[in-house]
């Protein structure tokens, strides 16, 4: 009797122990705010810039993809580009989101560390976010025949200085054949061009918008059709990198967070972009973090990779460019400041 009572007592027992494992492991499959719950609350502060590019990060916190994954995204609002960077680096906020530059390769070789880890907007083919203009009257008609002629860039280093090199270099010029005009702001390169003090810039939306409707600028080429270019990214500073549970969880929320924003404002129709079903509410919430009106969102909706995926061959391609130029210190191993594994595996997570 005392046998038979073990193996009853010992079967019942295996019993339970394989409906909890069977009930942990549907919990596992559920809910982002399930896993959420059950993973440990980070708080993270991200650097970012008020410009409609960050679109994905305002989605992520307006519509709480974030809280879901228990992360409690914070904004912290920066004035310019680089300090972003800096502060990534320096660990005074956890993200950064920011414009991919010549400075930041050099705070890299210098010794300073962060990770790219996703997109956060880039050039693409059929999609408008950067060109090259010309002033409406101007008798050039391409970029060949900008030979002996001014440029007008925002900064030295800057990704309007890769994009002017670049397209050079495309049809058979390089920037000595040049002369390229620092003029330090968009409203610099706009004042720039209608006064006619330079014969191109280089320009973003929604500016190219505004230029070619009050009609003193044409647009000569669009830099989407001329190259891919990784233009800007979102990176983690090292110790968010370390926290690997953390860092996918708040990639998750943001690859749910580029999926809505693709869908609302980026699918295409027979080659034309034609808005998605929640268009309206994203430009909604873009107004609401830049501060711009609807109507001028919808002039320049950036391309964001529908996962967030980032261009990680192009990274390679700037740094060698940079390089050639000499605009960068020394030569850097771009596997030591790219990571898409982590966005990888946090897409996985969240399926299709």
């Amino acid at each position: 009797m005392k046998k038979s009572a073990r193996i009853l007592l010992g079967a019942a027992l295996a019993l339970s122990l394989t409906i909890v494992g069977c009930g942990k492991s549907e919990g596992d499959q559920g809910t982002g705010q399930q896993a959420g719950q059950a993973a440990e609350a980070v708080k993270v502060d991200i650097g970012m810039l008020k410009l409609t590019s960050s679109a994905p990060l305002f989605i992520g916190i307006e519509k709480g993809f974030f809280k879901e994954e228990n992360i409690d995204a914070q904004a912290k609002w920066f004035e310019a580009a680089q300090p972003i960077a800096v502060a990534t680096a320096a660990g005074s906020v956890d993200v950064g989101a920011t414009g991919i530059t010549a400075s930041l390769y050099n705070m890299v070789a210098g010794g300073q560390k962060l990770l790219i880890v996703a997109d956060k907007g880039r050039e693409q083919k059929g999609y408008s976010s950067s060109a090259l203009l010309f002033p409406s009257d101007s008798p050039l008609k391409s970029i060949e025949e900008l030979k002996g002629k001014k440029i007008g860039i925002t900064q030295t280093g800057s990704t309007y200085h890769y994009m002017a090199g670049r397209l050079l270099e495309n049809h058979g010029l390089t920037l000595s054949d040049v002369q390229l005009v620092p003029l330090n702001s968009i409203k610099g390169l706009m004042e720039a061009l209608k006064s006619k003090q330079v014969d191109a810039i280089l320009l973003n939306e929604p500016n190219i918008s505004t230029v070619v409707e009050e009609g003193y600028g044409k647009v000569i080429a669009q830099v989407g059709d001329e190259m891919d270019y990784q233009t800007s990214g979102i990176f983690f500073s090292p110790k968010l990198a370390e926290n690997k549970d953390a860092a996918e969880r708040f990639l998750k929320a943001y690859a749910k967070a580029t999926r809505y924003y693709y869908d609302a404002v980026l699918t295409q129709k027979d080659g034309k972009i034609v808005p998605g079903a929640n268009y309206d509410e994203v430009v909604g919430i873009i107004a609401k973090y830049t501060d711009q009106e609807p109507d001028m969102i919808k002039k320049g909706l950036p391309y964001i990779d529908r996962d967030g995926k980032l261009l990680e061959s192009d990274i390679k391609t700037q740094v060698d460019w940079y390089a050639k130029e000499k605009l960068i210190d020394k030569a850097i191993d771009t596997t030591e400041i790219v990571n898409t594994q982590l966005l990888e595996e946090a897409v996985q997570k969240l399926g299709k």
